[in-house]
């Protein structure tokens, strides 16, 4: 009796959530989702950003890599880290061995001194990777190493992003509602600062490309704000993911081996049993 009471009481809530999930779908359902100022004025439509490294043919240009580390050392790097990144890997953007080790002498590293094991500050080395950035202000900016990685959208997000700063008053959506007028009370506080491509529409981090040649490009290239959001872009969808190209040579050449191995297998098929179907 016991049992059979158990098994009773485990079926009643059981059934009670299974209700309980159905009738939330189904409110959801005739309902949608709740009218917030983040679902109706985010901007999910990012901008569209073509690069180089796009599709299973992509290539890394390495000239805009070049632009897009000079962006992030001369705007982002006081205040965004590339903890995952390692000075040598620099090499594949086109630096020689003395370029590197030059551009990884200007940091500070913090690190174990061989012979007393105290640590120490010393020059960083191509073998170090990008120190931590000591951040004064409130709040922790995040670490740039993998966010087109963590980001939907990827490179259009950063780029959308850096771009997509905007005056709220006025500011309309696709249906051309005026967002103060909808939302009186989404006005954005002191501090921060109105981007529609932003989560929650308001962003600690003031527009960090505000002028035409804010870095100085030594290809030559204009930096406009525009040019200057894609080659940062573009510099961090490799420090997300350097191995990018090999992936794509190596993903064709499996795919060609397993054509021919396709194929020699089909032909092996033929020529064993060709002569015994009739049977």
């Amino acid at each position: 009796m016991i049992r059979i009471i158990s098994i009773l009481t485990g079926l009643f809530f059981a059934a009670a959530l299974l209700w309980s999930l159905l009738w939330d779908t189904i409110q959801l359902g005739k309902d949608g989702l709740p009218h917030t100022v983040e679902k109706a004025f985010v901007k999910h439509d990012l901008k569209k950003l073509d690069l180089a490294s796009d599709g299973v043919f992509g290539k890394f240009d390495e000239a805009q890599l070049q632009r897009g580390f000079a962006v992030y050392q001369n705007v982002c790097a006081s205040c965004h880290s590339l903890k995952h990144v390692s000075y040598r890997s620099l090499a594949a953007l086109g630096y020689n061995e003395a370029e590197v080790k030059a551009i990884a002498a200007k940091a500070t590293i913090n690190a174990a001194d061989p012979l007393t094991g105290e640590f120490k500050d010393r020059p960083g080395q191509p073998s170090d990777k990008f120190p931590p950035v000591v951040y004064a202000g409130a709040g922790h900016p995040p670490d740039l190493s993998l966010i087109t990685k963590a980001r939907h959208g990827g490179a259009a997000y950063v780029y959308s992003l850096l771009t997509g700063y905007a005056n709220q008053a006025g500011y309309k959506n696709h249906e051309g509602k005026e967002l103060l007028k909808e939302f009186p009370d989404a006005k954005t506080p002191d501090g921060l600062h109105f981007n529609p491509y932003f989560a929650n529409l308001n962003i600690a981090m003031a527009p960090p490309l505000t002028a035409e040649g804010q870095v100085t490009y030594s290809d030559g290239t204009p930096a406009t704000v525009d040019q200057m959001a894609k080659d940062v872009a573009a510099f961090l969808v490799w420090t997300a993911e350097p191995e990018l190209e090999q992936r794509h040579q190596t993903g064709f050449v499996w795919m060609g081996f397993m054509l021919f191995a396709t194929v020699l297998g089909y032909m092996s098929y033929r020529n064993i049993w060709a002569d015994k179907k009739g049977h």
